[in-house]
């Protein structure tokens, strides 16, 4: 399971002309659910990412969790794009809808976080609160 984190100081995210989801200062977590990902990938994974220490304590340095910060979790299987041969991305490595969403709704669920809409074209928009952008991985 793969997702790209980033501080935000805003986020949302809209499914056609309706927000579905928003937050103010937090994090914004794209995930990617891999083929072989199981429900305890899934708990490991919001673990992780709940204990991410990337929010700036008193002395501006990188040392608190998200902590009662949003979250907000957009499914993102492109996550899983192999472009190893050729130009054009290749998908085999993403779970099929029917696995990936009961592990996705897991994870949102486990970290409390707004979501978009599972499958559907979503439009995010974004604030960025400094540089932070990671891309954390856990594997079976």
């Amino acid at each position: 399971m793969r997702a790209l984190v980033q501080r935000v100081g805003s986020a949302s995210v809209r499914a056609g002309v309706e927000t579905v989801g928003a937050i103010g200062p937090g994090m914004l977590v794209f995930l990617g659910v891999a083929s072989e990902d199981t429900e305890d990938v899934a708990r490991r994974l919001a673990r992780k990412l709940a204990a991410l220490r990337i929010f700036p304590d008193g002395e501006g340095r990188m040392a608190e969790p998200v902590g009662e910060r949003g979250i907000l979790c957009v499914s993102q299987f492109t996550l899983y794009g192999d472009v190893g041969k050729g130009n054009r991305p290749s998908f085999t490595g993403a779970a099929p809808p029917d696995r990936a969403r009961p592990l996705y709704e897991l994870v949102c669920a486990l970290l409390g976080a707004e979501r978009g809409e599972f499958g559907a074209a979503m439009e995010v928009e974004l604030v960025n609160d400094g540089p932070v952008t990671l891309l954390v991985e856990v594997r079976p």
